[in-house]
């Protein structure tokens, strides 16, 4: 099996610390204010969760489902958060097949900084839609990934259909 290396990601992992944030959560400051929304990229928000684009995509169409209460594992959600972040994960899938008509998708969560996961402290749910031949050679050669398309036109494409 062949390996191909993106120490890139180690770099942005380990600086994505608390102070990086002046302490604060990008999850608790983006859910603050509806009013902020289309600033923040929040979708839509529901009754214990919301949607929010990922500000660093690996791809277009990269969706967040987090809690509004700031918890940092899985197993201290409330089972009424759970169930809600997977019905919202569902919609996601769904507003992403109809907007973008993946093949496929990358479900998951990364719980804690050593499993990769950028905010630690604060529990999501990543939904990124896939296609054949979506990733090439920039993200190995150049530390450059290509999005053909910015946020505020993901956010236009998918607001309403969560």
């Amino acid at each position: 099996m062949e390996r191909l290396w993106s120490p890139w990601r180690h770099e942005y992992i380990a600086s994505t610390s608390p102070e990086k944030f002046d302490g604060a959560c990008i999850f608790c400051e983006a859910q603050k204010n509806s009013a902020d929304d289309e600033k923040n990229f929040v979708l839509f928000r529901g009754s214990s969760n919301f949607v929010i684009l990922n500000r660093y995509p690996y791809i277009s169409g990269h969706l967040m489902v987090a809690p509004f209460a700031h918890i940092g594992e899985l197993h201290s959600a409330p089972k009424a958060t759970t169930d809600e972040m997977i019905d919202l994960v569902k919609r996601c899938e769904a507003a992403l097949r109809g907007a973008y008509q993946p093949q496929g998708f990358n479900i998951g969560m990364n719980q804690g900084r050593v499993a990769g996961a950028g905010i630690a402290d604060h529990i999501h749910m990543h939904i990124l839609p896939r296609w054949g031949g979506d990733t090439n050679f920039m993200s190995t050669v150049a530390d450059t990934r290509v999005l053909p398309e910015d946020l505020p036109t993901t956010y236009r494409k998918l607001l309403g259909r969560i």
